[in-house]
């Protein structure tokens, strides 16, 4: 290789080898990198898209930023097909193999006790959504309600009436986190581990509705499929109420910050 490495991430020597065509950032091949017993699985990249400079260039292009993302996103699923891998960030990128190879034995411990934790094991994601629909159906009820109601007798009259429209939308929004904290107590018990992410912003994620919970599970790879039935059993439960299952994935939630993340 004579450009940079392309770190996608780091997994125990492969049983099944990795797609023939299978490329990666830039339509690179992604090959193994062996060391000590571990797996780095790179690819070459161009100096010229990967250098520092470069990369804050690269990071105001969303089109790129996107293709590189489902390239590397791609190896990933790759992987995990196969094995269980141990993701790094986007872009993580050394000199040349030697780099890869000292990244490697700087944190090998901590690389082999993850791995140990991890393997056999995928991510789950789980999020909730108050339906927008059914949010708006109560603001326009709200509003409905105020202007056929008679003209408040005095400002007492006014302050009673709005508070009981904000209770009403109040109680809407608790049904939904009552419902999301269930939901999530019944995962958690099913799961090895569990996180709880921030609630996603809809202008950012473009997803319709209030995200009430987004939650990751870390579940055996032969029990997935319990796991799956035990999200779509709690789909009638809950009107009003978008419930989204994704993955499997690699445990992205789980393993941590990876040491040695940014290359060099």
């Amino acid at each position: 290789m004579s450009g940079l490495r392309y770190v996608y991430a780091l997994c125990r020597p492969l049983e099944a080898p990795l797609q023939a065509q299978l490329t990666g950032v830039a339509g690179a091949p992604a090959k193994p990198l062996h060391h000590h017993g571990l797996v780095a699985v790179v690819s070459e990249v161009p100096e010229q898209d990967f250098t520092e400079e470069a990369l804050r260039a690269h990071l105001e292009d969303l089109d790129w930023l996107a293709a590189t993302a489902r390239a590397h996103q791609g190896v990933i699923d790759a992987l995990t097909v196969v094995t269980t891998p141990l993701p790094l960030r986007l872009a993580t990128v050394f000199r040349d193999d030697s780099g890869v190879r000292s990244m490697i034995e700087s944190r090998e411990e901590h690389f082999r006790r993850t791995l140990d934790r991890l393997t056999g094991r995928v991510e789950w994601g789980v999020k909730v959504y108050l339906e927008s629909e059914r949010a708006e159906e109560s603001e326009a009820a709200e509003a409905a309600e105020e202007r056929s109601a008679p003209k408040a007798a005095s400002g007492r009259d006014y302050l009673r009436l709005r508070r009981q429209q904000t209770r009403a939308s109040e109680d809407l929004w608790q049904r939904a986190e009552t419902f999301a904290t269930g939901l999530h107590e019944r995962l958690a018990a099913f799961a090895e581990e569990s996180r709880l992410h921030a609630p996603q912003n809809a202008t950012l994620s473009g997803a319709a509705g209030r995200n009430v919970l987004n939650a990751a599970y870390l579940v055996p790879r032969d029990r997935s499929e319990e796991f799956v039935e035990l999200v779509d059993r709690t789909k009638d439960d809950a009107p009003g109420l978008r419930v989204e299952l994704t993955g499997p994935w690699a445990a992205y939630s789980f393993a941590g910050e990876l040491p040695g993340e940014g290359g060099s």
